[in-house]
């Protein structure tokens, strides 16, 4: 008995080497792989905007109370040892707000680009196309987000970019470092008449699974040859797991723009932003966020009134996954202002609260 046990066992072993085989040499043979995903949306804005068209400088989830799609992509990537490359396109709420600027099929493009590994031995990468932008801990992509909609500091600036990265990660996966040329401030196709190029960086280090420190800059102009205004930008955050339940984001983005052309004056922007995540186990979670955004001069969002956009908001969120690919959020945000930059039924408010329900799933 014990011999057809021990010939029991190694045939297994010697079935699940051969399966594990096969497995690694179908991922090699197969490197174009096709994925998707859809974000659906209902929100409500007390405020009750009339073209139903939630605040302008909210470009997620921004319609209200209808039930809508704010993201929907299609995506096909292609991965080996020395090559890679992606194509998503989209469509939803977030497109039509984001690449409203962009021209004819550019607006459906949500990334683009290949990418060619320059050393064999070393983690260096240079790519080329439309990009995730290298600025923020927020993304487009509703489940990789601790909340349900963008904060005030994801909403304005990059989601995307165009350009050519150049990134080396270090073996053991602590440190990444890329340098970036860009076509501008979340554009695809450069303004008319821009002669120049952006230019970006990105330090990140990651001492551990439970710890990553990011700092992300963006220098260049993102208007005409003859209004130049010179804009420089930093975004710094830390992810922090603090146990296996609880974990924290603090991030803070400043920026600085020229008021006029070759002047020396500059007008600045700055938006602290903190969230505290509780997940008690793989099928929930609980998150509490807090912010605040600054833009005195109006460089980034315009008012038009006396101390220009100075808003705190607060948010609640309770969010449900049934299944690892699919999950069900609802969450509920309040934003105060210095100014009354608000308006319900005709009249001016320097309030405005929303609740936000979303179902998202990968596939």
């Amino acid at each position: 008995m014990k011999k057809l046990m021990a010939g029991l066992a190694v045939t297994l072993a010697l079935s699940a080497t051969a399966q594990d085989s096969t497995v690694q040499a179908q991922a090699e043979s197969n490197p174009l792989n096709f994925s998707g995903f859809i974000e659906g949306y209902y929100c409500y804005d007390f405020n009750k905007p009339e073209d139903n068209t939630r605040p302008g400088f909210l470009y997620s989830h921004n319609r209200h109370h209808e039930f809508n799609v704010n993201l929907a992509f299609l995506k096909g990537s292609y991965n080996t040892d020395r090559v890679r490359a992606n194509l998503t396109l989209a469509v939803g709420t977030y497109m039509n707000a984001n690449y409203a600027a962009e021209p004819g099929v550019l607006k459906n493009i949500y990334e683009a680009n290949a990418g060619y590994k320059l050393n064999r031995n070393q983690n260096l990468w240079f790519d080329i196309g439309i990009m995730p932008s290298h600025i923020g801990w927020e993304s487009a992509h509703a489940p990789s987000c601790w909340t349900l909609t963008r904060s005030i500091a994801a909403e304005n600036s990059p989601y995307y970019e165009s350009g050519a990265k150049l990134t080396y990660n270090t073996n053991d996966g602590k440190w990444l470092f890329s340098a970036l040329a860009l076509n501008g401030w979340q554009r695809i196709q450069r303004v008319d008449s821009n002669s120049l190029m952006s230019w970006g960086t990105q330090v990140q280090f990651k001492p551990s699974d439970k710890v990553l420190i990011n700092y992300s800059t963006f220098f260049g102009t993102d208007k005409p040859d003859a209004e130049r205004k010179w804009r420089y930008f930093h975004d710094l955050y830390a992810i922090l797991q603090l146990t296996d339940k609880i974990g924290v984001i603090a991030g803070l983005d400043y920026g600085q723009e020229q008021k006029v052309k070759d002047g020396d004056d500059k007008s600045d922007w700055f938006t602290p932003v903190g969230i505290v995540r509780f997940t008690p186990n793989d099928h929930w979670a609980m998150a509490l966020r807090g912010e605040y955004y600054s833009d005195e001069d109006g460089v980034i969002i315009s008012t038009g009134t006396p101390n220009g956009f100075k808003t705190a908001g607060f948010s609640a969120n309770v969010d449900y996954w049934p299944m690892k690919n699919i999950s069900l959020r609802l969450e509920g945000r309040t934003l105060n202002s210095k100014d009354e930059i608000f308006v319900k039924e005709g009249i001016s408010r320097d309030n405005n609260t929303a609740i936000t329900f979303s179902t998202a799933i990968n596939f």
